[in-house]
């Protein structure tokens, strides 16, 4: 089978990078565009301004599914990332471009019902047990179709576009939750993401921004949230003031402005929180800064 507009693709690497137009991918970009993408290699090699280039819309983890609406001969395929909602953009999920070799066309779905989720913020994924790393940099959140048992500790599993299994280690993979999570359980998560660089658009534990942390460990969790800030804001229960608990969000806009910032909001004294911050490049837990609270619009429970 071949990719084709109008049909469904999935991504094939572990993390596919999505960006706003090809002509707008840098020399620095080279190995988030390569397949096997080197999404860790790509962020370590950009300097903190590369970071926070306006070029990346968002990032696909491995698997997941996208619409594709149309195929340029210069390799690059326009499309839908359809389990990331963005109702202001497209009503079918967030659009942009990616790389046509980092997908592959979906075929029915033969796999168990309930997937595996990676637990581990980054594993690799190998040949045999214990054997040669076949796709690094496999993150958290990830969804993996098992193919069998375990052996030895090792699980396999089924990867678009190879037609044999391969294997994780199985401390690196869990089931999704049977129930509502808890903002323990949320915040624990969010915990294991503190110092990941800030990266516009990111969505990985190799690199990550403000809303896309929130999808993130929310996906992690089994429950899908927009991708960006102001969505999330609009999918979410507004919570009067004072009355906001950990693993809540908190939203931020600058007067007459759209939201343009998100949070966790964490325990302590004071209002804290747990973020992706653009200022200190960093993910982090702090209290709020008094322009932090001048900007704070409302808290929302998932």
């Amino acid at each position: 089978m071949e990719l084709e507009p109008g049909r469904e693709a999935l991504v094939r690497v572990a993390v596919a990078t999505l960006w706003t137009d090809p002509g707008a991918t840098r020399p620095v970009d080279r190995p988030a565009l390569a397949v096997p993408s080197d999404t860790g290699g790509w962020i370590t090699g950009m300097d903190a301004s590369q970071r926070v280039g306006d070029c990346v819309l968002s990032q696909l983890l491995l698997g997941e599914r996208v619409l594709v609406t149309a195929l340029h001969p210069d390799g690059w395929a326009r499309v839908v990332a359809v389990q990331q909602a963005a109702p202001r953009l497209d009503a079918r999920g967030y659009p942009g471009w990616l790389p046509a070799a980092q997908l592959t066309p979906a075929t029915p779905a033969g796999g168990p019902a309930d997937p595996l989720v990676v637990d581990a913020v980054s594993t690799g994924l190998r040949v045999t047990p214990a054997g040669p790393v076949a796709l690094p940099g496999v993150v958290l959140g990830t969804r993996l179709h098992p193919a069998g048992p375990a052996v030895d500790g090792w699980r396999p599993v089924r990867v678009p576009g190879r037609p044999d299994p391969l294997w994780v280690p199985e401390a690196d993979v869990t089931e999704l939750p049977a129930t509502p999570p808890t903002a323990d359980d949320v915040l624990a998560v969010a915990a294991r993401l503190r110092d990941v660089a800030y990266v516009w658009g990111g969505l990985s534990g190799h690199g990550i921004d403000c809303s896309g942390l929130v999808h993130l460990v929310w996906r992690r969790l089994g429950v899908t949230l927009p991708r960006d800030a102001d969505d999330q804001a609009a999918a979410t229960t507004p919570v009067p003031a004072g009355e906001e608990r950990p693993g809540d969000l908190y939203f931020f806009a600058r007067p007459g402005r759209g939201i343009h910032h998100v949070g966790l909001v964490t325990a302590g004294r004071g209002p804290r929180m747990l973020h992706a911050c653009y200022r200190q490049r960093r993910v982090l837990t702090e209290p709020l800064p008094p322009d932090r609270v001048a900007t704070l619009v409302g808290a929302h429970r998932v």
